[in-house]
């Protein structure tokens, strides 16, 4: 069946909640996707930062294989062997002792206000209950997490939001420090703002974020939805700021692609999770969780760590030269490792349908951010490829 027949057999079916490009993937492999007309295009979104080994790393798609022909699901009523393997690789790799499994980001976000919220009422009352969260921020789509998420556009439509919940500006550890009150519980926080723009703070401001949680006997939890799992050079974005959270969440690229999002939490803390208090019926099956397990030891084995950190200098090194050469479109370059954001002095939606067209896959966020988040596992070769076609673009605007 052609792209375009695909495409008018979704919109009579499919609810229109994503405005989609006219592109049908139905292949993929390393940095490169092809459509349903047999277009190749350089994926430099990765899926929003989900493929970070590529499309169908051979370890992940065999894990997945090997473990579909034994057991697909089965009830987290019984103890299930990969999903106890995969949360003691990521207990070892992090600050955490104890996981929870669900099935995305936003159950992740959702685990951990819960979390957050019954360990304080547990210990301090029932009017702890308020969680600080940042301006631009993004943490899900569930009411819950739209009512966390500082942004506007998201919550409209959604009146009344869920109470409790305060949004200060980011890299703000002043306004922060004023909206503590006798009612907050945690602050809630990504390390770098992704849909917000790929904003990266001040060094010293999560050194203060953590010095106020100590203070006040409050809870860190930090998203990582986004940019853990490698993508800034480090397993966890937090590692380039020298602190840990009490609680982290993680989601998009734990598995290669498979859908899962895991909760991470100290001993103190996920004590409070008893038995009946927070469940999820997917949440990390068998197959999923093989997913996941494979796809850290790939990590780990194939020295991606160290090439992100390599390649995305690389990037940024080039971006910076575009950014001199066209000083009037290219206001800043900023990012760490592999999640590198370019803001333009236009709205960069025009630009992003002008590269699909010319195979290359990119992101607009927040209107006029340009957001750069190939798979770990690209090259030089493929950077170089991307960097043609865009400069092509900035020259002829």
């Amino acid at each position: 069946m052609t792209s375009t027949a695909w495409i008018e057999k979704a919109d009579k079916y499919i609810m229109k909640t994503y405005g989609r490009y006219p592109l049908v993937p139905v292949k993929g492999e390393g940095c490169y996707l092809w459509d349903a007309d047999g277009k190749k295009y350089l994926d430099f979104l990765a899926g929003v930062a989900v493929n970070n080994l590529g499309h169908c790393h051979p370890k992940v798609t065999a894990a997945l294989a090997s473990q579909a022909a034994e057991l697909i699901h089965c009830s987290n009523y019984y103890h299930i062997p990969q999903q106890i393997e995969l949360a003691e690789l990521l207990c070892g790799l992090s600050f955490a002792d104890k996981a929870f499994f669900c099935n995305s980001g936003a159950e992740a976000n959702e685990a951990a206000i819960k979390l957050a919220r019954k360990y304080s009422r547990e210990n301090y009352g029932l009017d702890r209950y308020e969680i600080i969260t940042a301006i631009s921020s993004f943490h899900g789509r569930t009411m819950a997490t739209v009512s966390a998420t500082g942004q506007e556009k998201v919550q409209k439509f959604f009146d009344p939001l869920l109470h409790g919940f305060r949004h200060v500006p980011f890299n703000d550890a002043k306004a922060l420090r004023e909206a503590i009150g006798p009612c907050t519980c945690a602050i809630m926080l990504e390390p770098i703002q992704g849909e917000g723009g790929v904003v990266v703070p001040d060094a010293s401001y999560f050194q203060e974020v953590r010095q106020l949680c100590n203070e006040q006997n409050l809870i860190l939890i930090f998203d990582e939805v986004q940019v853990g799992m490698g993508r800034t050079g480090k397993m966890f974005a937090h590692e380039h700021f020298g602190i840990t959270p009490d609680i982290m969440t993680l989601a998009k690229a734990l598995a290669g692609g498979a859908p899962i999002g895991t909760m991470l939490a100290t001993d103190k803390l996920a004590e409070a999770f008893t038995p009946g208090t927070h469940g999820s019926t997917f949440g990390g099956n068998p197959l999923v969780t093989a997913a996941g397990v494979a796809t850290i030891r790939a990590i780990m084995e194939e020295g991606i760590l160290n090439h992100t950190e390599e390649i995305g200098e690389y990037l940024m090194g080039e971006l910076e030269a575009l950014k001199h050469k066209f000083p009037g479109l290219i206001k800043e370059v900023r990012g760490i490792g592999l999640m590198i954001g370019v803001e333009l002095s236009i709205p960069g939606g025009d630009i992003v349908k002008t590269a699909l067209s010319r195979g290359l896959l990119l992101n607009c966020a927040q209107e006029k951010v340009l957001r750069f988040v190939p798979p770990l596992i690209v090259g030089k070769k493929e950077v170089d490829e991307m960097l043609a076609t865009f400069t092509g673009i900035l020259q002829e605007l």
